[in-house]
């Protein structure tokens, strides 16, 4: 058994956050109380928290943890482990492994090796046959043996009339369907956004038009199928009013944002390089405001890391031969909190609203809630609290954020009942 007391609960499922004990038994939250009614018991672990919050475990529906193939850079075990200090307990996996994840046999692989990690592992399969935009893959079969929906994310789709018939059967099999909304034709070079900087750099950049034109065409073909899609870490402001719109129309669009996107500008990859290099690149402080906007708006309805480790031999490369891409999992929180709670941009409530209970509806899942008889995935963690980001559980260590002061401290994350991550707070 396990006892969080005098904590300050947070149930977005619900709609409601008070003080409470509460008691998870046998993998379950056995009971929600007032605070210092459950007695503790010998051989409880017991859990002060005072002065902290408890919540649903979160989930990300948008990361790579390079499994098979490339796991010189993460790997479900080591990808697990940084969701779980991050307060995740549940993660949606890309397609875009090593194989690619567009066979039974690979899906397989990583959900068997996700059983071990501790936190619910879950896999999206490749809208296209080896991510080639050509052919689409065998969606009924990989649903049926556990993929929760599809994506080519890292490589746009291009051809409408595939993606017409993608969504076309993502809707018959009610699956999401993830899109990586960069056109080519309208980049230069990428992992910088076109504009002052890219020009003070001497590079062509990646214009906000890649990203419009492609977010228009899936909002408008989804309003027309029916299917339930997620324009994946939205960049552009001009695209959240065009999904803002879509929604308007009655189109089943999800929209993710990541926590890079909502804090930072172009002007981070003078300072930090390649470390602050990825597709969609950072935009200008207006994209980054009408992301704020459509954040409490609700027109964004996730935060997603897009969680993309890779060595520190790649990331230090010249700019354009590094990589794209920065781990998140272990600061998406902390970034939230800093950078959307404190400022009054939202409410912690809503921010669990966007990080646990809404990536669970967009795959029809039972997360998102913290009530009695529900399973025990919870997260607990200090607002107040801060800490200096760094010494990651994730094999790698690209991100813009090491050395930063944030708030909101990790300290304890429990998944089906059990302890997955603790920072020293726990006691029997």
């Amino acid at each position: 058994m396990i006892l969080i007391k005098n904590a300050k609960a947070l149930n977005p499922g619900g709609g409601w956050e008070r003080e409470a004990d509460i008691l998870i038994d046998n993998g379950i939250i056995a009971k929600i109380a007032a605070p210092g009614t459950i007695e503790e018991t010998k051989g409880m672990t017991v859990i002060e928290g005072k002065g902290l919050a408890a919540a649903p475990g979160l989930m990300d529906v948008h990361v790579h943890f390079r499994d098979p193939g490339l796991t010189y850079k993460e790997d479900i075990h080591t990808g697990a482990a940084a969701a779980a200090r991050g307060g995740y307990t549940a993660v949606v996996c890309m397609a875009n492994t090593k194989p690619p994840v567009d066979n039974v046999e690979t899906l397989e692989y990583v959900l068997e090796e996700g059983k071990k990690t501790g936190i619910h592992v879950y896999q999206a399969a490749a809208v296209s046959k080896g991510m080639q935009g050509k052919e689409l893959t065998d969606m009924e079969e990989l649903k049926a043996c556990g993929a929760v929906g599809f994506t080519d994310d890292g490589i746009p789709l291009v051809n409408e009339v595939l993606v017409k018939k993608a969504m076309e059967e993502a809707a018959r099999l009610q699956v999401p369907l993830s899109f990586h909304e960069e056109y080519p034709g309208f980049i230069g070079s990428s992992g910088v956004n076109e504009g002052k900087i890219s020009a003070q750099m001497g590079l062509k950049g990646a214009s906000a038009l890649a990203e419009d034109a492609l977010v228009a065409r899936d909002c408008m073909i989804a309003l027309h199928t029916g299917a339930d899609i997620d324009i994946q870490h939205i960049s552009s402001g001009s695209s959240v009013k065009m999904v803002k719109l879509a929604k308007e129309l009655g189109a089943k669009v999800w929209a993710e944002v990541t926590p890079h996107h909502f804090t930072l500008t172009e002007e981070a990859v003078l300072k930090h390089k390649t470390l602050a290099k990825m597709n969609p690149p950072l935009r200008t402080e207006k994209d980054r405001q009408a992301i704020l906007e459509g954040l409490k708006d609700g027109t964004i309805d996730m935060i997603a890391t897009d969680h993309a480790p890779h060595s520190q031999e790649e990331k230090e490369k010249e700019f354009t031969k590094a990589p794209s891409g920065i781990i998140g999992l272990e600061t998406a929180l902390s970034l939230a909190v800093t950078y959307l709670v404190r400022p009054g941009h939202l409410t912690l409530l809503q921010l669990m609203e966007k990080m646990s209970l809404n990536p669970a509806r967009m795959y029809h899942m039972d997360y998102g809630y913290l009530e009695e008889g529900r399973p025990a995935d919870v997260v607990v963690f200090a607002p107040e609290e801060q800490w200096v980001v760094g010494n990651y559980a994730s094999k790698a260590s690209n991100s813009p954020f090491t050395g930063e002061t944030l708030y909101g401290k990790i300290k304890a994350t429990i998944c089906q009942g059990k302890v997955v991550y603790e920072d020293g707070i726990c006691r029997e």
